[in-house]
């Protein structure tokens, strides 16, 4: 631990990223520390790792420091692990979380999987060396030197390079814009043929209602890096408009919405703005620390979901228990198309119902299906 140092995610010249990996927990040798949930970025010059709940804590390990890497594999409740070994550091070291450490390795926990690809880059990137290659500062005012023709080839096939990104870049832009404007087109298309239909005689309930289908194409004002920064300012903003904007499609869907779905919806009335997926996560763990209404839940499955917090499971659990003694089976195909809920929330529901004993499962070659938990409901008498 005495050879990571304060730092903070912003690039040096000719730093690269090159994998990042969620989920990770830092280890001084065998001793677990308090940095235990946190991203950990891969670059060509080192490696950083950015605690999840405060964006002030952010730790980096050169990679001029690294002997060597090897990979612990996952065990029995044990997750899979790489442990950097260490040099002694230099005496230009910037200061860390330690002094001084008696275990020259540190390990990474990763603990939503990919450590084999972080693995492999990690080795590549200490074979390559790149953080040797300090590109030189140029002093203002400094003339330019090209070494003969070989420098004016380069200087060409640089030119050549940045030209293609551009262009690729543009047509990327371009795209997404012809998307956007074919959907604009397609709204104006609906509301003017709704208003032809009624030749003219709209009343003032309806005027206000395409005004409310014009609201609802996107978020007027969405918060960004630009406008509120890039710390914990940032991410309570989100959380606040995010809830604002889903409280009532979680209400039309029932209380409860499939995080996947959410980064789609929230990002589509975003326009150009968009959100990753990193940045939904963080700003919707805040919504309960706000006292907002609406919560972040993760199932026993790992699927995530939000909800309202009024949601009921309780009244959800005796619905769908009623629901299959009324069917005598039932899939999660089934429930689905019973209760309007995607796949993944019906199949949810039946495991949280089966969880407390009001369904029982038969998992057969033709799938899942459950039955009425007959052992609570009927009573045999055995003379």
């Amino acid at each position: 631990m005495d050879r990571l140092e304060w730092s903070d995610t912003n690039l040096v010249p000719g730093e690269e990223q090159v994998n990042l990996q969620p989920g990770i927990a830092v280890y001084d040798g065998q001793d677990k520390t308090c940095f235990e949930n946190g991203v950990l970025t891969l670059t060509t010059h080192r490696v950083i790792w950015k605690d999840n709940r405060d964006r002030t804590r952010v730790l980096t390990l050169q990679h001029s420091l690294v002997v060597y890497i090897e990979e612990q594999p996952s065990g029995f409740a044990k997750s899979a692990k790489i442990a950097v070994h260490v040099s002694a550091p230099g005496p230009n070291k910037k200061p860390g979380p330690v002094t001084q450490s008696r275990y020259d390795y540190i390990r990474f926990s990763f603990r939503e999987a990919g450590e084999g690809q972080f693995f492999r880059d990690y080795n590549e990137q200490l074979q390559q060396k790149k953080w040797e290659h300090v590109i030189p500062q140029r002093k203002p005012g400094a003339s330019r030197h090209r070494a003969g023709i070989m420098g004016i080839e380069r200087t060409i096939q640089q030119t050549h390079a940045n030209t293609d990104k551009n262009i690729s870049q543009a047509f990327q832009d371009l795209t997404k814009l012809m998307e956007k404007a074919k959907e604009m087109v397609a709204i104006s298309k609906s509301i003017a043929t709704k208003i032809k239909d009624k030749q003219g005689d709209v009343t003032d309930d309806e005027t206000i209602k395409f005004k409310s289908y014009l609201l609802s194409m996107g978020i007027p004002n969405p918060v960004t890096r630009d406008t509120h920064g890039s710390g914990d300012k940032y991410y309570t903003e989100l959380a606040r408009q995010l809830s604002n904007v889903l409280e009532k499609p979680l209400k039309e869907c029932g209380g409860i919405m499939t995080l996947t779905d959410v980064y789609c919806r929230v990002n589509r009335a975003r326009g150009m703005e968009l959100l990753s997926p990193e940045d939904l996560l963080n700003a919707c763990e805040m919504f309960e620390l706000l006292r907002l209404p609406v919560r972040l839940k993760t199932f026993d499955s790992g699927v995530m979901v939000l909800q309202l917090q009024s949601h009921d499971e309780d009244q959800v659990i005796h619905l769908t228990t009623q629901l299959v003694e009324d069917k005598g089976s039932i899939t999660a195909e089934d429930l689905s198309k019973e209760v309007g809920v995607s796949v993944i929330l019906a199949k949810e529901r039946l495991l949280l119902t089966e969880k407390v004993g009001g369904v029982c499962r038969d998992e057969c070659v033709e799938g899942l299906r459950f039955y009425p938990n007959l052992f609570l409901t009927k009573v045999t008498c055995i003379t």
